[in-house]
């Protein structure tokens, strides 16, 4: 920072406003110091950053490491925001088996000021943590000790309800689910936002399929043991990938979609608007999301007032080829078979 300020012809005063996008500094002196950066090839020293200011400016994230869509598409939104809050990502993955706290406590010893848990995995009991620094979740609420802690999400069960109310509406007499796995906090909440829009409507719950792992295979076999069923005429998939797998199964039984049986998937993957038909689903705004969360954090870390909530949803229907009006419900709901 010496050598910096002295190639710029500043103080170091000048030189640290500048590196921490501190104002009281005019753009042409802010440009001298930016050039001798680059000249100098400036890095700041974080350690002795985090000693002087008590900072690290870097947040930590659990994941599950998932390639899966929803996973990986929030982990990146969630980066992408932290960097242009001035801060920079460590990572811990529970993808092997690792305990959400053990990765808690690895990134505290690496030193980070708040940490995001986008971990979507639990043994469904709660979770306790502890921590001396803010925490934000992306699903359900943490015990923190001693730590200062926040949820912040994109709404599954409201979204849930959403998609479920669509085929309510087209005139289906009920909406059957094929759930995702219940250790998943998302897919509890799919489950939730179902029942909730069949009991709002009065409409029969029928039983459930086994949880599938939200493979299009998983979804393949549920959809097959519903195509077996009279009075199957809409259907709600945890998923877009278990969706496209009812897709075919209904397809392979000679039922069309969505003549016979109306399809909504989650996610809004890439792939949806290109099946044939192009799938009804939920879409949802990880950008969103993910600004929300880092913004929530920052302000804790802080200690500033959380800020508002965005008047804007998290989550939209797109409504697309895969869902109609009900044209033969045939007899009154039955139990579906025995996986």
């Amino acid at each position: 920072m010496t050598e910096v300020a002295r190639a710029a012809g500043v103080s170091q005063k000048t030189v640290s406003r500048v590196v921490n996008g501190e104002p009281h500094v005019s753009p042409e002196v802010r440009d001298r110091v930016l050039r001798a950066i680059r000249e100098l090839a400036y890095r700041p020293n974080t350690a002795a950053r985090a000693l002087l200011l008590g900072r690290y400016r870097r947040i930590g994230v659990v994941s599950l490491g998932s390639s899966l869509y929803g996973p990986s598409t929030l982990l990146i939104a969630l980066e992408r925001a932290m960097q242009r809050a001035g801060y920079s990502v460590a990572l811990a993955s529970t993808l092997e088996g690792q305990k959400v706290s053990t990765a808690v406590d690895a990134l505290l010893e690496q030193g980070v000021d708040g940490i995001v848990l986008s971990e979507p995995i639990d043994d469904g009991t709660p979770l306790r943590l502890s921590a001396d620094v803010p925490v934000v979740s992306l699903g359900e609420g943490v015990e923190l000790t001693p730590g200062t802690s926040a949820v912040v999400g994109g709404d599954g069960v409201a979204a849930a309800r959403m998609a479920t109310e669509h085929l309510l509406s087209l005139g289906h007499r009920t909406v059957w689910h094929l759930p995702g796995p219940q250790d998943w906090w998302a897919a509890r909440d799919r489950l939730r936002g179902w029942r909730e829009a069949l009991a709002a409507a009065c409409a029969p719950e029928p039983p459930l399929p086994s949880p599938g792992d939200w493979s299009p295979a998983s979804g393949y076999a549920a959809g097959r043991q519903l195509a077996e069923l009279s009075d199957v005429t809409a259907v709600f998939a945890a998923n877009d990938d278990m969706a496209i797998g009812a897709l075919r199964a209904f397809a392979d039984a000679g039922h069309a979609v969505p003549g016979d049986v109306s399809v909504v998937g989650y996610d809004d993957i890439p792939a949806a608007a290109y099946l044939s038909p192009p799938l009804t689903t939920v879409r949802q705004n990880f950008a969103a999301v993910a600004d929300r969360a880092v913004d929530v954090l920052i302000a804790l870390i802080e200690g500033r007032p959380a800020p508002a909530e965005p008047s804007g949803q998290a989550v939209e229907l797109t409504v697309r080829a895969s869902t109609g009006p009900v044209r033969d419900q045939g007899p009154a709901p039955h139990p579906a078979p025995a996986p």
